[in-house]
């Protein structure tokens, strides 16, 4: 009896990280083993200010849950203990403070991850970390959008003035 209920609780926590991980934008995976609890509750507050959800999760639950989201050839990566970053808003988020903190703490292993449903090495997660955050991208776009029109601007004002003096 307890056996049916452990395997469907089993069973209903696979399919929330299943659900999780094609709900999510990114999902990085971690090997956190190493950290001082100080570390690890400055790696959660930076993943919550980031609005990224980070947990640490059974590698059968995940191995599971990848195959049911469509991503079995993950399984190789789950040895040693795991952390999963999951971050449902910006794809660079979770992965930029996963880096970030690895760098800090020099205890933080990168393993992989997924980006927009693809699986992805350690490498193309640092790669993505290195990208600015969205807004500064937008603001650098909207530099370079409005920079024609602001030198028309200073060379008409300068033929003004030449004319006016």
């Amino acid at each position: 009896m307890a056996n049916k209920e452990i395997i469907a609780a089993k069973e209903a926590q696979v399919n929330e990280v299943a659900e999780k991980i094609q709900k999510a934008k990114s999902v990085v995976l971690v090997n956190h083993c190493g950290l001082t609890v100080e570390q690890d509750t400055a790696l959660r507050v930076d993943m919550r200010k980031s609005n990224v959800e980070y947990k640490v999760i059974k590698n059968k639950i995940l191995v599971r849950a990848f195959e049911k989201a469509g991503l079995g050839e993950m399984a190789g990566i789950f040895e040693g203990p795991t952390a999963v970053a999951f971050s449902y808003d910006d794809e660079v988020a979770g992965a930029k403070v996963a880096v970030d903190n690895g760098t800090k703490t020099k205890m933080l292993e990168l393993k992989g991850g997924v980006i927009n449903g693809k699986v992805a090495s350690v490498d193309e997660v640092k790669v993505l970390a290195s990208i600015p955050p969205k807004p500064v991208l937008l603001s650098q776009l909207l530099g370079l959008l409005t920079a024609p029109m602001r030198n028309l601007a200073v060379v008409l004002s300068e033929i003004a003035k030449q004319k006016s003096a």
